[in-house]
């Protein structure tokens, strides 16, 4: 029987290569601007323009709910899809808390890097202070700042457990800090869009990129919270994933 993975990019459609067309052209129109911005050693918007243009190109089209804190903050998110950086940073801004793997891909690492991106190994468990450190200075840039605690991609009907780990760095945060619990909602499309198991990143983007008609994706931000009103990280890690599980209808 054939893989999963092997099954699923059997579904590529030409519109894939319409989308990926579409983001490349976005990104022809933005790198002039950059490339001034660059120039003058000024801090660059176009980053951020591109990564919302590309969750358009890739057939997005997001709605906020809710009031996102757009400075100090730090979004504790679900994943389901690479489009969740697409989409967030396109309407938020905010910059992610990133495995390392994904640095070295070509064009999504480069501008996860120009985005303010902290990549971390979380199989380095000696380095987790250092890695708390990097998004505590990532954090005092005053731009929102985004961690996925699931530490991978679910399957879309469920939320996994919440890793406390990933949320020390708001304990203590730097001063003045909210965090914001982000439900990412695409509805019944979810689980067909997830990035699960072993699929190469070129296959589920294909898959993703074939579907039929635009993705609906809500972006709920939730009340945010006040760190001092918890006792600990696990009991922050804990409420954030109650919310959003609760706004998303999920378990």
């Amino acid at each position: 029987m054939a893989s999963l993975s092997i099954a699923r990019a059997d579904r590529t459609h030409p519109r894939a290569y319409l989308r990926i067309l579409l983001l490349v052209l976005c990104l022809l129109a933005c790198l002039p601007g950059h490339a001034l911005w660059r120039l003058v050693r000024a801090k660059s918007p176009w980053p951020r323009l591109f990564l919302g243009s590309a969750g358009w190109a890739a057939g997005c089209d997001v709605e906020v709910r809710g009031t996102p804190v757009t400075r100090n903050a730090l979004y504790i998110a679900n994943h389901v899809s690479w489009l969740d950086i697409l989409v967030l940073a396109g309407k938020s801004g905010s910059a992610f808390v990133a495995k390392a793997e994904m640095a070295p891909w070509p064009l999504i690492g480069w501008l996860c890097t120009l985005h303010g991106t902290v990549f971390v190994d979380r199989d380095r468990r000696l380095d987790v202070h250092w890695q708390a450190e990097q998004m505590r200075l990532a954090l005092k840039t005053g731009n929102p700042l985004t961690l996925f605690p699931e530490g991978t991609t679910g399957d879309g009907t469920t939320l996994l457990p919440f890793r406390s780990s990933l949320i020390a760095v708001a304990t203590p945060p730097p001063e003045g800090v909210s965090i914001q619990p982000v439900a990412i909602d695409y509805g019944l499309p979810a689980p067909d869009i997830a990035w699960i198991g072993n699929e190469p990143i070129a296959a589920n983007a294909l898959r993703v990129m074939s579907r039929k008609g635009r993705l609906q994706v809500v972006l709920h931000f939730l009340p945010p919270l006040d760190p001092a009103d918890f006792a600990d990280r696990k009991a922050i890690a804990a409420h954030s994933r109650e919310a959003i599980a609760a706004r998303l209808g999920l378990a």
